[in-house]
């Protein structure tokens, strides 16, 4: 069983508003986005740009509500960019993360990256590295996580759908090749469902490098549409690829199981992105907090 005292729960603000695709979800308010995480019954999130950038007035909105800051993802630009552009932006980064309290750096190597690209299929370009790239990619990486360690705080590698890092041979082999004292791991089954990806194996394997939790949920049927029109993974969102937990094709009891073998402690955050026109985000963070109750007790 997960110990309630081991986990927090929290949720991002992409269900309300999409950075990706400001379109989605551009009439919701920071102000109704906050509130309603609160109403649903979490006690942290993730942090979107709607967000106020001081942190004594993001202090403010958050505390009221009883929310922490769990996270927020950063950029990574370590295969493409000298490595300095990417720490001076790192280093303010992480300034305002610990300013707000959170322990974990959401970062993500964001060179070569075809997910924010809408017109490019995210099956069929997925983009690769060399053996140069990937040498600056786990050097940088350990650099950074370096930085984040001055401050009491780790970074979690999000291994994500139209990146170099989206297949469990890539995972493995960048968790193989950084030091775990100072490069740890996002769990995201969605995303490694999405790359058909056995996501259990994934937390067998390296469930003690794994210090940060994404919760979403895959619509099967969506994720067939995807593939056989080759989509973005943009347009995949728009149409609606992800969802909640419980909402879609995912088992999430094994996965619950494996986590509570393997002493997890931290956050889960349920990041599930839609258009909250079509998915009322209010509706679907309480079903998914709803679900995650009655699997876990949290």
């Amino acid at each position: 069983m997960l110990n309630k005292n081991d986990i927090q729960l929290g949720i991002a603000p992409i269900g309300w508003t999409n950075d990706d695709l400001p379109e989605l979800g551009k009439e919701v308010t920071f102000e109704q986005c906050i509130s309603e995480m609160a109403l649903a019954g979490f006690i942290g999130c993730e942090i979107g740009n709607k967000f106020p950038k001081e942190p004594e007035i993001l202090h403010a909105y958050l505390d009221i509500r009883g929310l922490q800051v769990a996270s927020a993802w950063f950029s990574a630009y370590l295969t493409t960019a000298p490595y300095e552009e990417t720490e001076q932006a790192f280093v303010k980064h992480r300034d305002f993360l610990h300013a707000m309290g959170a322990k974990v750096i959401v970062v993500s190597e964001q060179g070569k990256s075809i997910q924010g690209q809408q017109d490019v299929g995210v099956i069929r370009n997925k983009p690769e590295f060399t053996e140069e790239e990937w040498a600056r990619l786990t050097n940088g990486l350990e650099q950074l996580g370096q930085l984040a360690k001055e401050k009491g705080m780790r970074i979690v590698y999000h291994h994500h759908m139209g990146t170099g890092i989206q297949n469990i041979p890539e995972i493995d082999r960048l968790m193989a090749e950084t030091d775990p004292a100072l490069v740890s791991l996002l769990f995201d089954c969605g995303h490694l469902y999405f790359a058909e990806q056995d996501y259990l194996a994934v937390l067998r394997k390296h469930g003690e490098r794994i210090h940060h939790v994404h919760l979403k949920d895959v619509r099967a049927d969506v994720l067939k549409k995807v593939k056989d029109d080759n989509l973005s993974f943009l347009d995949a969102v728009k149409a609606g690829v992800y969802t909640v937990p419980g909402d879609g094709d995912i088992d999430f009891q094994p996965i619950f199981t494996l986590l509570a073998e393997i002493g997890y402690k931290g956050w889960f955050v349920v990041e599930a992105e839609q258009d909250p026109a079509k998915a009322n985000p209010f509706q679907y963070a309480k079903m998914a907090r709803s679900y995650i109750e009655q699997l876990t007790g949290l």
